[in-house]
């Protein structure tokens, strides 16, 4: 056993700087100066430095994603792949080390050479086993570092997970609050229309008006009335959404701070281009499962050369139980497995291994080129939608000063009540647009902290 330890060891440090295949080197990816393309400068800040708990205002809001993150399906699906892939990565590096087992037998074979002569021949046993493959070409080294990648792609993939199911969750809150205010500005408008209502059937049966203005009130009063029964649709659906999210069953969700009262960041660091690539989970996730192509192109090579393996066993052997202390015996044996023709079988595994890889490699491309046009896509949108909202609010304000004139005028006589109904109208959009508005600039904001990888 001396000797087979020593030869372990002179294997292994002989053997662990042979490994045939090429190491693995991220793509030239011709990166831009600047991820934003109308700035002349870069700022070299890091959203990393923004966790997701200082972004939101809202504290019900962030008990919801704190819960999500504990209970959501896809998160304990992704940390169980996890407890997989660890248990993977201990299998592969056990393969490249001896493996020791012992095994005890008893057995009683009986002779009978001629058919006149049956002889017993009883052997016992306790033997020590041996059993270690040379990594010669690097073929178990390869294949352990495709599973530590595998590993760790399993791990960025959570992370990226995480940062989708915070996104998400955030998302689905503001726009839960977004229906909750546009059924109150229904609401109040429905409640207007049936004053409307009121004052037009008096003015009516006073001979003041005609029948149409009254009919028309009416109309207008039913309209209105539509609209809430698909609203409060719209919040249930909403809430069901939400409850997938968190892992539970459709339930109420709770509200916290108005639509209009959140508050989110004026502007979030961009960073640099290359920086991009590191701070995104999922950047690093297609990274990861590119080295694992790679790593599985080394383990096709290596399998084009013999691989040798060592087995020896050192115990007790006897055929009598009482001897077998006495009974020392050793083995160790040395076997070359040489592919040499199998219709081109394993040049072909090579080939469609480098195919593999050559794939992902592209595959990498486009998602770097979708990061960078993601991230675009928010910049401009945040910048966008400020000025949208800005546009809502002087329309939402001007309309509601319409109104009063024009209701103001049609006390005094001076126009009739369609043109009253028609500014009620304008001013129940422009306040479904302000709505709109400020869940949009929200929502924007959000999209882009995902986008720029925030909080990793």
């Amino acid at each position: 056993m001396r000797y087979i330890i020593m030869i372990c060891v002179s294997s292994i440090l002989l053997l662990s700087s042979c490994k045939i295949g090429k190491r693995y080197a991220r793509p030239e990816l011709g990166l831009p100066d600047r991820i934003e393309a109308r700035t002349d400068t870069t700022d070299t800040t890091s959203v990393t430095s923004i966790p997701w708990e200082s972004l939101y205002a809202d504290d019900t809001l962030k008990g919801l994603i704190m819960k999500a993150l504990d209970n959501n399906k896809d998160m304990r699906i992704a940390a169980a792949k996890i407890k997989e892939m660890i248990a993977a990565k201990r299998i592969s590096f056990a393969s490249m080390l001896p493996e020791v087992g012992a095994s005890l037998y008893a057995q009683k074979e009986r002779q009978n050479y001629g058919g006149d002569n049956p002889k017993p021949d009883p052997e016992f046993g306790a033997k020590l086993t041996l059993s270690w493959e040379l990594d010669l070409w690097g073929n178990l080294r390869w294949a352990n570092e495709a599973t530590i990648a595998s590993y760790m792609q399993t791990v960025e993939g959570q992370r990226a997970l995480r940062l989708t199911i915070i996104a998400e969750v955030a998302a689905n809150y503001y726009q839960l609050c977004a229906l909750d205010q546009e059924l109150s500005i229904v609401q109040q408008t429905l409640e207007a229309r049936r004053e409307g209502v009121r004052l037009a059937k008096l003015r009516y049966e006073g001979g003041l008006t005609s029948e149409t203005a009254y009919n028309q009130a009416l109309v207008e009063l039913a309209r209105t009335e539509t609209l809430i029964p698909s609203l409060e649709r719209q919040i249930k659906i909403k809430e069901s959404d939400l409850s997938l999210l968190l892992g539970e069953y459709t339930s109420d969700i709770p509200r916290g701070l108005s639509l209009g009262e959140q508050r989110m960041r004026e502007a979030l660091p961009v960073g640099l281009p290359s920086s991009l690539l590191e701070r995104r989970p999922d950047m690093r996730q297609a990274e990861f499962k590119l080295q694992a192509a790679n790593a599985l192109v080394g383990v096709a090579q290596t399998d084009l050369f013999p691989k040798i393996r060592l087995t020896s066993s050192y115990g007790f052997e006897s055929d009598e139980l009482g001897n077998l202390l006495k009974s020392s015996i050793g083995f160790i044996a040395g076997s070359l497995l040489q592919p040499i023709f199998a219709m081109g079988k394993n040049k072909a595994k090579v080939k469609a291994a480098k195919a593999r890889y050559e794939q992902e490699v592209y595959g990498y491309e486009k998602s770097v080129l979708e990061a960078f046009k993601e991230v675009n896509n928010a910049i401009v949108t945040v910048r966008k939608v400020k000025e949208v909202r800005a546009s809502r609010s002087n329309l939402e304000a001007s309309a509601r000063k319409y109104l009063e004139l024009a209701q103001l005028q049609y006390i005094n006589g001076v126009i009739n009540y369609m043109d009253v109904l028609d500014a009620q109208r304008g001013l129940l959009d422009a306040q479904i647009g302000l709505n709109n508005a400020v869940l949009d600039e929200l929502l924007s904001v959000v999209y882009l902290y995902k986008a720029l990888g925030g909080g990793f």
